[in-house]
C-alpha cells in the first residue's frame, strides 16, 4: 500500500467533516525577503497587501536572546502582521537537548507552529516536545534532492500515528518536481495539512525553472478549488525563491494572480 492511501482515510473523514471556505488566507515565507533586514522585509510585506507572515530565522535569528526575539516579534504585530509560525527550522539533532533549543526559540518568538526539516530518528523527540510545548510542526517536503521527505506522502506516512499536532507543509514547486500529483497530496494530507507553500514553475520538474506565479504550469486554480473544498483553514504562503535582490516585482505580479483567481472561485 502506498503512503499516499494510507494517509487517505484521515483526508476523506476532512472533505466529509469541513465546510468549503469562500476564499483561502494568502500569506507570506519571509524567505522570499532573505536580503532584507527585517524593517524593510516588514515594510515591503505591508506593501503588498498581505497581514500573514511565516518568519525565516534571516528575520528572527535564533541566537538572539529571548528578550531581542520578543522585541523582534514585536515589530510584526504592531505593524498588524499576523505570525503564523516561523520556518524553515533545520532539526537535525539526535537529542533531545538539541532539539529542545528550537522549541524555547519558538516559545520566545510566540509561534503558534514551526515548519520543520527533521530526521525520521528523531521524529519520536519532536512529538514529545510538541506536547510538552503545544507547538505544531509542519514537515517541509524538499523535493528528489531531499532524501528523508521529498513528498507529502513521504511526511503523511512518517507522522500518521503521531500527535495531531504533527503535520505537513506543502511546498507545490518540490512537490512537482518529484512527480507526485500536488491535488491529490493535499486531499490526502486532510487535517495533517498546516501550511502550503506556494510558488511557480515554467517546467514542472526542474527547479531552476521558478518564476512567478501564473506565469509557470503549476495547476493553482486546481489547488485553490481543492483547499477550499476541504476546508482548509491554513495559509498559502509565497515563498519566492528568485530574484533575491528584488524580489518586489514578480511577487506582486504572484499576488494580483493568485487573487485574480480567487475572485474568479468566489461564489
Amino acid at each position: 500500500m502506498s503512503s499516499a492511501a494510507v494517509a487517505a482515510p484521515l483526508a476523506f473523514e476532512r472533505r466529509a467533516a469541513a465546510a468549503p471556505v469562500d476564499n483561502l488566507k494568502l500569506g507570506v515565507a519571509t524567505y522570499s525577503f532573505r536580503e532584507f533586514q527585517r524593517d524593510l522585509c516588514i515594510k515591503n510585506v505591508k506593501k503588498l497587501g498581505i497581514e500573514y507572515v511565516d518568519v525565516k530565522e534571516f528575520h528572527l535569528p535564533q541566537n538572539d536572546s529571548p528578550e531581542m526575539l520578543r522585541k523582534g516579534r514585536a515589530q510584526f504585530d504592531n505593524a498588524g502582521l499576523k505570525v503564523i509560525g516561523g520556518g524553515n527550522v533545520s532539526m537535525q539533532e539526535p537529542d533531545e537537548a538539541g532539539l529542545r533549543k528550537h522549541f524555547d526559540y519558538a516559545k520566545a518568538c510566540g509561534f503558534p507552529m514551526m515548519i520543520i526539516a527533521p530526521t525520521h530518528e528523531n521524529l519520536p523527540i519532536i512529538e514529545k516536545l510538541v506536547k510538552e510545548y503545544d507547538i505544531k510542526v509542519a514537515i517541509h517536503n524538499h523535493g528528489p534532492e531531499d532524501k528523508r521527505f521529498p513528498t507529502p506522502s513521504s511526511v503523511l506516512a512518517a507522522v500518521k500515528d503521531m500527535d495531531p499536532r504533527m503535520g505537513l507543509c506543502i511546498d507545490i514547486g518540490h512537490t512537482s518536481r518529484t512527480g507526485e500529483d500536488i491535488v491529490e497530496a493535499i486531499a490526502n494530507a486532510g487535517p495533517r495539512l498546516f501550511e502550503i507553500h506556494t510558488k511557480d514553475l515554467k517546467d514542472a520538474r526542474v527547479k531552476e525553472s521558478q518564476c512567478p506565479v501564473g506565469d509557470g504550469v503549476l495547476p493553482i486554480p486546481a489547488i485553490f478549488r481543492q483547499l477550499k473544498k476541504q476546508g482548509y483553514d491554513g495559509v498559502c504562503s509565497l515563498e519566492y525563491e528568485i530574484d533575491a535582490d528584488d524580489p518586489m516585482p514578480g511577487m506582486q505580479k504572484s499576488f494580483s494572480y493568485m487573487r485574480g483567481v480567487l475572485a474568479g472561485q468566489r461564489s
